[in-house]
């Protein structure tokens, strides 16, 4: 349960994968990397974008919600990153590379407010008349949700999709930073894109982990 106080935000990204370097296009050694690859030309570049493109929206006092994947590079980038970002209020829900702190490796989930596997989320806008909106958070994307047929929200990261394709059938959307020109989501941005759509079950139109089938 979260409570906006008066001119504070709520934000929500995933998948930023700071300092990872495959991810880098001018620096992988990824074979036919161009689709799944960032184009920077060094990794540098795309930590800062990754940083200011936060930083420019995302204040001291806001709070942002992070659907996983948070770092790469070592034990060290967890920090490097999270002190990087001016927003003190940092919520993670763990990915499938968030190895040291689901192991919480030196203490280091004492950076983030919480960190969990899976959350139910009301969060009480109290800049908007104390409007509610129930949420499920998962680093990834689930067909049917609880309370879906009540019209929660479902939002995600792990999948990487484009922009074109971040939005499900349902009211579900990938937040991954890929999908949003590496920016996070404010809270409003995403009710306006879920809210309207019909209540019904995810079906993804397509995963960068799924392996072709190799005729025998």
């Amino acid at each position: 349960h979260i409570k906006l106080q008066p001119h504070q935000k709520l934000f929500f990204t995933s998948d930023t994968h700071y300092n990872h370097k495959n991810i880098c296009r001018g620096v992988t050694s990824w074979t036919h990397a161009e689709g799944h690859t960032r184009d920077f030309p060094t990794l540098a570049k795309m930590n800062d974008t990754i940083v200011n493109n936060i930083n420019n929206v995302v204040g001291q006092d806001d709070i942002l919600i992070h659907l996983g994947d948070w770092s790469f590079g070592g034990f060290e980038s967890i920090s490097e990153f999270k002190h990087r970002l001016i927003c003190q209020n940092v919520y993670l829900i763990l990915g499938n590379h968030d190895h040291h702190i689901e192991r919480n490796k030196q203490d280091i989930r004492s950076l983030f407010v919480d960190v969990a596997q899976y959350k139910m989320l009301r969060v009480v806008d109290d800049n908007s008349d104390d409007l509610e909106y129930d949420f499920i958070l998962s680093h990834y994307p689930i067909c049917s949700w609880h309370d879906m047929n009540k019209g929660r929200f479902h939002i995600f990261g792990h999948v990487h999709l484009p922009g074109n394709k971040k939005l499900m059938p349902g009211r579900a959307m990938d937040v991954g930073i890929d999908g949003n020109n590496l920016k996070p989501y404010e809270l409003k941005e995403v009710i306006s894109l879920l809210e309207t759509r019909p209540i019904k079950a995810s079906v993804l139109p397509s995963d960068h982990h799924e392996k072709p089938v190799i005729d025998e």
